[in-house]
Formats: C-alpha cells, sequence, structure tokens
C-alpha cells in the first residue's frame, strides 16, 4: 500500500513538473509572472518600502508637483506623494481581486460540486437560483450591494464575492460534469467511498485545472471592477489610497497634470495586464492536446 502511494505521489510530482516547464517555455506568460511577483513583493513589503502616514500626509505646497527626485511619480492635488499612495494602494486593490476571487470560488465551488456531482432536482434548484442572480448585470449588482451595505472595503469585496458566485458555480459544475462519469468515479461508487471523499478526493483535483486557469484571469478582472467602482465614487472612499479612488479624485485635473491620472491608471493596467499573460499560460500548460 505504501510503495503504491509512493508511485501515485512520484506521478504527481512529474505531472507537476511538466506542467512547470511547459508554463516556463510560454515567454509572455512568464513574463506576466515576473511582473505579478514584482507587484506582490510590492504589496508584501509595503511599509518597509514607503510608511503609510507618508501616503496620507498632504503638503498643500507641494500639490501638482510632477515626477522629480522628491517624489519619483508626483504630488497629487492634496500635495500627497503619488508613488507613496500607488504602493499603499496595490494592497487594497489586491485585497479585493483576490479575496473576491478566493471566496467566491470557494462557495460557487463548493455549490457546482454538489450539483454537478448530485445532479437531478438539487442541480436544478441551485441552478435555478444561481441564473436568477446572474440574470442582473454583474456591475449593476455589485453597486445595488454597495449601495444598501455602504462604502467600504468590505462591503466592496463583500459585493464583488456575492455577484460572482454564480459565474464560478458554473464553471465548477463543468468542471465536474466532465469527470464525474470516469470509471474510476465509478468504481470508487461501487467500493463504498463515502461521497465527500470522492468529491474531495478525486472529483475536484481532477477538475482544477480550468478552475485555476479562471481564477487566475477573475483576479485581473476584479481589480478592474473594483477600480470602475471607485472611480465612479462608489467604493473605497479617500483618503484611503486605491488605484480606482485615485483616478477619480485625479480626473478634472488630468489634462495639465497628466500624471496624476496616468501612474494609478499603468499600475491597473500592468496588474490586468500580468494576471491575463499568467492565465493563458497556465491554459496552454494545462492544455494535453498542446503537449509536445
Amino acid at each position: 500500500m505504501g510503495e503504491k502511494n509512493v508511485k501515485i505521489n512520484l506521478k504527481k510530482q512529474s505531472q507537476a513538473k511538466e506542467i512547470w516547464h511547459r508554463f516556463l517555455k510560454n515567454k509572455t506568460a512568464v513574463l506576466g509572472l515576473v511582473i505579478f511577483a514584482v507587484i506582490m513583493l510590492v504589496v508584501i513589503f509595503a511599509d518597509l518600502i514607503v510608511s503609510y502616514d507618508t501616503a496620507l500626509a498632504q503638503n498643500i505646497l507641494e500639490r501638482l508637483q510632477g515626477p522629480s527626485g522628491a517624489h519619483i511619480f508626483g504630488t497629487d492635488n492634496f500635495g500627497r506623494d503619488i508613488a507613496a499612495r500607488i504602493i499603499h494602494g496595490s494592497r487594497n486593490s489586491l485585497l479585493v481581486g483576490i479575496g473576491a476571487v478566493a471566496i467566491g470560488i470557494t462557495l460557487g465551488g463548493l455549490l457546482g460540486a454538489i450539483a454537478g456531482y448530485y445532479g437531478g432536482w438539487l442541480d436544478t434548484i441551485i441552478g435555478r437560483v444561481l441564473d436568477t442572480v446572474m440574470s442582473i448585470p454583474l456591475m449593476l449588482l455589485v453597486l445595488t450591494l454597495v449601495t444598501a451595505l455602504g462604502n467600504s472595503l468590505v462591503n466592496v469585496l463583500l459585493a464583488m464575492m456575492i455577484a460572482n458566485i454564480p459565474h464560478y458555480m458554473r464553471i465548477v459544475r463543468a468542471a465536474i460534469l466532465s469527470v464525474v462519469g470516469q470509471d474510476y468515479i465509478e468504481a470508487a461508487k461501487a467500493c463504498g467511498t463515502p461521497s465527500y471523499k470522492i468529491i474531495c478526493k478525486h472529483v475536484i483535483p481532477n477538475a482544477i485545472g480550468p478552475i485555476i486557469v479562471q481564477a487566475t484571469m477573475a483576479v485581473g478582472t476584479m481589480i478592474l471592477n473594483a477600480a470602475g467602482i471607485s472611480f465612479i465614487g462608489m467604493g473605497i472612499q479617500p483618503p484611503t489610497p486605491e488605484w480606482g479612488a485615485m483616478l477619480n479624485e485625479g480626473k478634472q485635473f488630468m489634462t495639465m497634470y497628466p500624471h496624476i491620472v496616468i501612474f494609478p491608471g499603468v499600475a491597473i493596467g500592468l496588474t490586468a495586464l500580468a494576471l491575463n499573460l499568467m492565465g493563458d499560460g497556465l491554459r496552454d500548460a494545462l492544455d494535453p492536446k498542446l503537449k509536445d
């Protein structure tokens, strides 16, 4: 039995190495990974790079200054250092993006796994309820929830999570249906293996590829959505640094002082681009049809 487990583990390690090797062969995917790794280092070590107080400190005497040695990205209309606000704003933007996807996939994945595995009336009920939610445009639903709950980081995260549960449920359900009829699943059922063990140990691990790809690409979309909500004044409120809120504050000065919106915009675009490149690379690496 122990020898069998060792062989299974070695096979999994070999598959992981093959996927990683094929991912590294995709230069654009590697570029996305490098960019995202740098962004994550900035998020983790933001307090060591520049203090949070610097991101909030106002100095009217230095307002609307262009990039310089003292302020590499310039200052905004309140004299605040734009670079410091972008660095600390990355935490809020990525927290919303990653948090909404992680929690949404967890809850939506659970519903999708139950619906896909059991099928029947349970699948119908879950599907119809979530279809009702999906009939409402995503941004309209998010804005409605944020308006009802209030403008705050937690409420924006909660609203985006709720709005995306149906989407992730459908992805997971489709992935589950692609493997639930396989012989090894039927063999596990015939052996009397409990359903929750089959779902956790056999069904979900073999359907995880599409889920990972969708999750990677969805984070970029969530960051863009969060920035859009803050841009129209419905999301994270000033003076808390957040990329979309920075665009909202700087839009009235963008014709004379374009640096106020250029740098937050580049941060948003670069992060979304990196995540999409990574998602494309993962999709290609996990696609068995693309094996050499």
